[in-house]
């Protein structure tokens, strides 16, 4: 039974503590049990207060007993990747450069929306240093490991939240996306997970890895990312580059059908190597959604310079993190990290303006595409999940994660909506993601899309002993 209150979804939460038939305490209790279960082994949690969890979730009890919620997610379980800030509690940042003993004195906006409306924050998960690569592993907190397979990744660098989110630690995961940080961890974990367009959800202080980061959900079910985003999203003065205020619902997308919808599709972005295994889940998938009535059109795409247009970015981001820390600091860094950031120190200016002169190329190409078609279907990852405590597959003959992740970074320069949905599990029981991209500002029709795909094909979530 605890395992079951465990599993269930925000939305059905919600609407049993509206009937009285469960509580908030019972579930925070059933959410912490599944962190004592499984947290050693798999490292998903930097911290953890079980004393404020509980009293948030009694506060919670007692509210929905007067019929008075704070909010749309009150008496929720939910996690908090730790790049962000949360008043009282620590923020490390996967890095022993950090302060132990500082503790945060306000909440970032998006953590203050989730509490404004009643969230029970269940603790702060892991990320590699600065959020830095596509795996989940830091000199601070070791390696977290795939739900699915311990010896595997889960994916990063939002690979703690991905964790908690596959076995029940919270319904509600909070992740960041510079990269695929959102959408690596949701395809190799098996689990759902969006990055809204830039600006949609509020950050501070800013990424390191400045406009190519965004923030979003990670959660089991289509309707609970539509919930989360819900709350979070809007514009903060504290945020400089925060959208409009248009205060969307994302809730309205059960039933909504995909008949009649503008559909590409692109196999390899024109460049990228796919397992012949995830390629054949990917294309079924795909094939779904013209069963579902979509008109489906294969395109011929050619986002090759992508990569280095990333590097000029990702790495000059890194390199002025690096410019702050003193020289003790930078040796106590991860050492792929410290590597990324002296590269980027040798980044010329020239070299950086070209990149933005390619950035703004790329957001133009994507731009007419989704004119022309209300989404664009991918591989969310080329692989399924490697072994863990690696930046790269072994004998891959790669160097840096930004290798074996050519379908995420594009859309990060691009600042499109983009969501992983789990398609399907290779002969070794490990998940595929299917990638669906929208328009700018229209988190609405990739929801409809994704949610119409769910109903189709129910996602599956691990069941360990």
């Amino acid at each position: 039974m605890s395992r079951d209150l465990a599993m269930m979804g925000a939305t059905d939460l919600v609407q049993a503590y509206a009937a009285g038939t469960i509580s908030p305490v019972e579930v925070a209790q059933a959410s912490l049990a599944e962190i004592g279960k499984h947290n050693d082994t798999l490292k998903a949690f930097v911290f953890i207060d079980e004393t404020s969890t509980l009293a948030a979730a009694k506060a919670s009890e007692a509210r929905w007993k007067t019929g008075r919620p704070l909010g749309l997610v009150d008496g929720v379980p939910t996690t908090i990747k730790d790049l962000a800030e949360v008043a009282g509690w620590p923020v490390r940042r996967g890095s022993k450069t950090s302060d132990p003993d500082f503790r945060s004195v306000a909440d970032s906006p998006f953590v203050a929306r989730l509490r404004d409306h009643g969230a029970v924050f269940m603790g702060k998960t892991a990320t590699p240093e600065y959020g830095w690569k596509g795996v989940t592993d830091s000199p601070l907190s070791g390696i977290t490991r795939n739900p699915w397979n311990p010896k595997k990744t889960p994916g990063g660098s939002s690979g703690g939240a991905a964790v908690a989110t596959a076995l029940g630690m919270a319904a509600l995961n909070q992740g960041t996306d510079g990269g695929g940080s959102i959408r690596i961890p949701a395809a190799y974990s098996g689990v759902y997970g969006i990055k809204p367009t830039f600006g949609r959800v509020p950050q501070f202080p800013a990424s390191v890895m400045g406009t190519v980061s965004h923030v979003g959900p990670m959660t089991r079910t289509v309707a609970d990312a539509a919930l989360m985003l819900t709350v979070m999203s809007g514009p903060d003065v504290r945020d400089w580059y925060s959208a409009a205020d248009d205060r969307c619902d994302f809730r309205q997308i059960s039933g909504q059908s995909v008949r009649g919808m503008r559909i590409a599709y692109s196999p390899d972005l024109g460049f990228a190597k796919v397992d012949p295994v995830i390629a054949a889940l990917v294309t079924a998938a795909v094939k779904r959604f013209s069963e579902l009535g979509a008109h489906v059109e294969e395109v011929d795409l050619d986002f090759s310079s992508s990569s280095e247009t990333f590097r000029l970015h990702w790495f000059t981001g890194a390199a002025n993190a690096y410019r702050a820390l003193s020289p003790e600091q930078r040796e106590m860094l991860d050492p792929g990290f410290a590597e990324v950031c002296r590269e980027g120190l040798e980044i010329t200016l020239p070299d950086y303006q070209d990149g933005i002169r390619a950035r703004e190329a790329l957001g133009l190409e994507v731009n007419q595409l989704l004119n022309r078609y209300d989404l664009l279907l991918t591989p969310a990852m080329p692989t399924a999940a490697f072994d863990a405590g690696v930046e790269v597959p072994e004998d891959s003959g790669m160097r840096r994660w930004t290798e074996w992740t050519a379908f995420s970074y594009p859309f990060n320069l691009s600042q499109h909506p983009a969501a992983s949905v789990p398609c399907g599990f290779t002969q070794d029981g490990l998940p595929a993601g299917l990638q669906i991209v929208g328009q700018k500002y229209r988190e609405d029709k990739v929801f409809r899309a994704s949610a119409a795909y769910e109903a189709l094909c129910p996602f599956k979530m691990p069941t360990p002993d």
